[in-house]
């Protein structure tokens, strides 16, 4: 195996696969080393890289003078080649010992021991079966809206994960930990084709790690939102495919909850404002109630039109802030945990918002106006008088 190319795309396509090599391998030593192949006949490199739970695999062009794989220590690899002067040449080439690799670049020259790429376990591609082809756009779009709602709790192991629904008409994506719920809908229908056995109208759901769905959302930041990712479902395992690039993660075993039936039809109260000021105001509140158990109190005055919110931190102070708002169906005191009205605010890409609000121990839903079509359900915290 030989082959150049230069620190820029090595770099990079190394810090893509990065992410799925695991910290502290249990049993397999050789998946803390990132897979190398070189294909002469197409002169492209691929990397990969796998936990045995979560896959990502990667290509870029190279001159390859002589096909090869091996496997490399995936830290030590990207920690030499980071260092190296940015867009320098580099050459990779096996040593007389099949396990080494000899790097050269413009400065230096090291010698690198791995392990047979004959002994990496073959990442899991479904190669039968029609692809779902999904819009680029519509995938980021669903996973900047929910990502953030997934629980962390590994006991409610199905929560960890977003729950997508895919439809001819758009997609569909949910997230919840319990105390909060995050629904996006997309109006870009997916592709299923004419081969496909769901094209023939029914809906076809998975539910995907928040992990593995991070790492393809940063994936693809660097994409063109333009672009189509074909996902294949098959056994258990969920595979997204784009360009020369592979993400195969794990599904999730187990039912999803029927989060449809949580969010209320009908409400008493609603509130128009706009997003920044509101968040500026919780971004101030916050210092105070992170002294001491993250509640902050909303109150709905319909006679000054206002949203105020407050903090009472016993022995530490309190504090009080205002925002201008549309307010309709009566005044109402509410509190909630701030984070998670932080959170959803950030989520949301308009310039207002709505409100929506039954009774003070009632979910509440809110959504962005004119922006992505994005429900966001808040469960209060009871307020103890």
């Amino acid at each position: 195996m030989k082959l150049g190319c230069t620190q820029t795309d090595l770099s990079f396509n190394l810090s893509l696969v990065s992410r799925a090599v695991p910290s502290r391998p249990t049993g397999h030593p050789i998946l803390s080393n990132v897979l190398l192949t070189a294909d002469a006949g197409t002169q492209r490199v691929s990397l990969t890289a796998f936990d045995l739970s979560l896959g990502i695999q990667t290509s870029f062009p190279a001159q390859v003078e002589a096909s090869g794989a091996i496997t490399l220590p995936a830290r030590l690899l990207s920690d030499i080649v980071t260092k190296l002067p940015s867009h320098s040449d580099i050459t990779l080439e096996k040593g007389e010992d099949d396990t080494q690799v000899n790097l050269t670049s413009s400065s230096g020259h090291y010698q690198l021991r791995g392990m047979g790429a004959e002994e990496y376990p073959d990442l899991p591609l479904v190669e039968s079966g029609e692809a779902i082809q999904l819009p680029a756009a519509a995938l980021i779009e669903g996973l900047r809206g929910t990502l953030f709602a997934t629980s962390t709790d590994e006991t409610k192991q199905v929560l960890t994960g977003v729950h997508l629904t895919v439809k001819h008409d758009g997609l569909e994506f949910a997230a919840t930990d319990g105390h909060r719920l995050a629904v996006v809908q997309t109006d870009n229908g997916a592709d299923l084709g004419p081969g496909d056995s769901r094209s023939s109208g029914d809906e076809f759901e998975v539910t995907v790690p928040a992990r593995a769905l991070r790492d393809l959302e940063r994936l693809l930041a660097s994409s063109s939102g333009e672009d189509t990712i074909s996902l294949y479902f098959d056994q258990g395992q969920t595979v997204f495919q784009w360009g020369d690039q592979y993400l195969t993660s794990r599904t999730l075993d187990g039912q999803y909850p029927n989060y449809r039936q949580l969010i209320p039809q009908q409400f008493e109260r609603q509130m128009t404002v706009e997003r920044k000021p509101l968040q500026a105001a919780l971004d101030l509140i916050a210092v105070l109630a992170d002294q001491k158990n993250n509640v902050v109190k909303l109150k709905l005055d319909n006679e000054q039109q206002q949203a105020v919110l407050s903090v009472e931190a016993q022995d530490v102070g309190s504090g009080q802030e205002a925002v201008d708002a549309q307010v309709s169906g009566g005044t109402l005191e509410i509190a909630f945990n701030v984070k998670y009205l932080m959170d959803g605010l950030k989520a949301m890409g308009s310039p207002e918002i709505q409100m929506q609000l039954n009774g003070p121990t009632s979910p509440v839903i809110l959504t962005p106006l004119g922006a992505v079509k994005m429900t966001y359900l808040v469960m209060p915290v009871q307020i103890r008088t």
